[in-house]
């Protein structure tokens, strides 16, 4: 019987497969007396607890912590806050009792709403600043709200100075310009120059819609045109959202009269024009 040494053949090992972790934002709100951290999360859930619970024992418990962490957490606060946050009442059938004074209730409702900000700001944040193939802008995350029922985010790439206005150009994704007229004043107190990030505003009110304007001429300084994606009738008039370039839209709001008139109707070509002067600005500071 004979046997056969075994082959020195290389072993091929599949090419490792490239995994993409997701990169995501957390954080905490913490309240500071000084240099000394007063509460955060956990010590306010505290303070939470003894408002439904009416003694530290029951809200240590309620909280999973125990008696002396508790007490030392709010005696601490208490020291810290220039003002007591919990007052104590001895005696009784009940053994005496803990609760919040005006001034610690006023702290956790306070605390409450700041949380509940925060936390919708990262996850605004979360939802598009964590992408480093593209340049991070506060105007891109944040929502603004206004009556302006169109936002564009750009850069400015032109600032045209004027005896009482500047002319100020606005360059979107897609290469789409906008321009705006606004005061010398405000443009200098905005500190607009160029490749800084701004936002223009334009309510749907001041945009009309044209349609066959291939060889006319128009006052309007600005022209965008695009395909209608919807149109929504109403009792008197009409909201007609038009894809323009660069993956954007802008919206309009028409007579239902002049949306028939104009044919207006989704995959149709439509221009969309307002004026410079209803362009309002916006930036960061």
């Amino acid at each position: 019987m004979t046997t056969r040494s075994p082959s020195r053949r290389r072993a091929t090992m599949p090419p490792r497969r490239r995994t993409t972790t997701r990169l995501g934002l957390d954080g905490a709100v913490w309240l500071t007396a000084g240099d000394a951290q007063l509460a955060g999360e956990v010590r306010m859930g505290l303070l939470r607890a003894l408002a439904d619970q009416g003694s530290i024992t029951q809200a240590a418990k309620a909280y999973g912590m125990s008696y002396k962490a508790a007490w030392d957490a709010i005696d601490q606060m208490n020291t810290l806050a220039g003002e007591p946050l919990v007052e104590r009442s001895t005696g009784g059938r009940g053994g005496g009792s803990s609760r919040l004074t005006a001034h610690g209730q006023r702290l956790v409702e306070r605390y409450g709403q700041i949380d509940a900000a925060h936390r919708r700001f990262l996850q605004l944040l979360d939802g598009a600043s964590i992408d480093l193939d593209r340049e991070f802008s506060l105007l891109n995350v944040v929502n603004m709200k206004t009556s302006a029922r169109n936002q564009f985010v750009g850069t400015v790439t032109a600032v045209r100075a004027g005896a009482v206005n500047d002319e100020v150009e606005l360059t979107l994704s897609g290469d789409t310009r906008i321009v705006a007229t606004v005061t010398r004043d405000s443009s200098q107190s905005l500190g607009l120059r160029p490749h800084m990030i701004a936002m223009a505003l334009v309510k749907a009110s001041s945009v009309m819609l044209a349609t066959g304007l291939e060889d006319a001429r128009v006052s309007a300084r600005n022209q965008l045109s695009g395909t209608v994606a919807s149109v929504t009738p109403g009792a008197v008039n009409a909201e007609v959202l038009l894809d323009i370039a660069g993956g954007l839209q802008i919206a309009a709001i028409v007579t239902q009269g002049s949306s028939q008139s104009l044919g207006l109707q989704p995959g149709s070509r439509a221009t969309a024009l307002f004026d410079a002067s209803s362009v309002i600005l916006a930036v960061t500071v």
